[in-house]
């Protein structure tokens, strides 16, 4: 897993609100987290084609933009990049049996900074 300068590993965070993508993105960098942000997931996944320093994907399910939803994101990339670890967030419910890619993990919104920070540190430690 590549680290960033900070030693934490780089973030590609998908989200489709403005502003939740900047509360995440700030509350991730203040963390030590070096963050990408992509608004949709086709955006999400010209980032994965043309880096090879990211370290953990963060995205939320819902996003009406672009051709697939968070959960087919987050199964496209634990198959095709299997060593980044998939971080599902959604304030829609809860994910389905067969919607998540084995080792993904999920929280639910709206959640807590410091509880995302926590659960993204202890994730990429497991994953590691």
């Amino acid at each position: 897993m590549t680290e960033s300068p900070s030693g934490q590993p780089v973030v590609l965070l998908v989200e489709d609100d403005g502003l939740l993508l900047m509360e995440a993105s700030d509350t991730l960098a203040e963390a030590g987290f070096t963050v990408l942000e992509a608004s949709h997931a086709d955006k999400a996944l010209k980032v994965l084609e043309n880096r090879d320093d990211v370290g953990v994907l963060m995205t939320d399910v819902d996003m009406p933009q672009g051709s697939m939803d968070g959960f087919a994101l987050a199964r496209l990339v634990a198959h095709r990049w299997p060593a980044i670890p998939v971080l599902v967030v959604s304030g829609m419910g809860t994910p389905g049996p067969y919607d998540m890619p084995d080792g993904a993990r999920f929280i639910p919104k709206p959640y807590e900074p410091t509880t995302l920070v926590r659960t993204l540190q202890a994730f990429i430690h497991r994953a590691a």
